[in-house]
């Protein structure tokens, strides 16, 4: 029975910045290195970013107005983990209610009859957890079952959808709810090095749900077809994210993008080839835009078109790199362009690959199929 994918969902926090505010914020970080200071402007205008989202509200205030750092260019005393965990709570769980009512909404689907919820996040806990509050606030059933899917960063949502394919197949009713909310900006710490200002300049907040159904009958829709994960071991500390006392701690080599580009395209010829495939059967690619040289090497790599790595590079811009959402944000564009070309009564889509990156370094990819009938 094949796993569709009826409908993706996306939505930000209300504070949108541009690229060059955000560059101008930053530069006026005192307790940073006046080396990395100067830099900063060139390595926000060299992003490929336009703008980004956050739930903190000071990146659009003066210090006297402050309420999440303390009221000094310095940005110290840091905020500790606890209170930009406090943050994450009251930020994380009204904007993946918002994503989810979206989502439940356009699959014409009632939270009652949401049969698994899978909720995805790395920049924030508490229990009971996201999973909890989604089933309490949308009225699902008690008896749904819940997953999270937590730590695990930018190919977080590669694991989300695994899994509710999994449920997928074992349940021939199953109506699975995928909610990824990442909120990194709580996380910015003042750059001591040119690794961390590049980590401050790259990174938004962002959410976004899916839903995936069992069904007798694809009717056309796009199908879950089969997945694939790569752990590369040489790069375990290429890409970390640590729990620190002042907040959680990210580590970003500047090797990650050629690792990748090493490791892609075997990665691509492994996940195809199960289905009989080549690179030349794909007519979408869907990859996640950890930052513009990223995609730049997998463009590369490849032999992709700029047309092909166009819609990437487009959320990159608009949005930032927020972690494990983003995927569903360059696949939502994919999507809603099939189903116009259903709608016109045109095929759509054949064939596209999703794939994106994370710490390990761990490469996870999936396949898409326009599904008979």
């Amino acid at each position: 029975m094949p796993t569709t994918l009826e409908a993706i969902a996306t939505a930000n926090p209300p504070l949108r910045r541009s690229q060059a505010y955000a560059a101008s914020f930053m530069q006026r970080v005192d307790s940073q290195p006046e080396g990395i200071r100067r830099r900063i402007p060139q390595l926000y205008a060299r992003s490929g970013i336009d703008y980004r989202y956050s739930c903190v509200e000071d990146y659009v205030r003066e210090p006297a107005d402050w309420t999440f750092f303390p009221p000094n260019w310095s940005l110290r005393p840091e905020p500790t983990t606890a209170a930009r965990n406090r943050k994450y709570r009251e930020a994380a769980v009204p904007l993946a209610e918002q994503v989810a009512r979206a989502v439940l909404r356009q699959a014409g689907l009632a939270p009652e009859a949401v049969t698994h919820v899978v909720a995805v996040s790395c920049t924030g806990f508490f229990a009971p957890g996201l999973d909890v509050e989604l089933v309490r606030r949308l009225g699902m059933r008690p008896d749904t079952r819940r997953v999270i899917v937590g730590f695990m960063g930018c190919y977080a949502a590669f694991n989300a959808l695994r899994l509710a394919h999994g449920f997928c197949r074992s349940d021939p009713a199953a109506r699975v709810l995928v909610v990824c909310v990442e909120l990194c900006t709580l996380h910015f710490q003042a750059s001591q090095t040119l690794e961390s200002a590049v980590i401050n300049a790259l990174f938004s907040d962002g959410a976004a749900a899916a839903v995936l159904a069992a069904r007798p009958d694809a009717g056309g829709r796009l199908t879950y077809a089969g997945d694939h994960c790569l752990l590369d071991g040489d790069s375990l500390d290429d890409m970390t994210w640590d729990v620190g006392d002042n907040g959680f701690l990210m580590g970003l080599s500047s090797r990650v993008p050629d690792v990748l580009a090493r490791q892609l395209p075997a990665f691509v010829e492994a996940l195809l080839g199960r289905h009989g495939l080549t690179p030349g059967d794909v007519d979408f690619w869907a990859i996640h835009p950890g930052g513009r040289a990223i995609v730049e090497r997998a463009q590369e790599v490849l032999g992709l078109s700029d047309e092909a790595v166009h819609d990437s590079l487009e959320v990159l811009r608009l949005h930032g790199n927020m972690s494990s959402p983003t995927i569903f944000f360059v696949l939502k564009r994919f999507l809603d362009r099939h189903e116009a070309a259903r709608a016109r009564g045109e095929a759509g889509y054949r064939t596209g690959l999703a794939v994106a990156f994370g710490p390990g370094l761990t490469l996870e990819g999936c396949l898409w199929r326009r599904g008979a009938g």
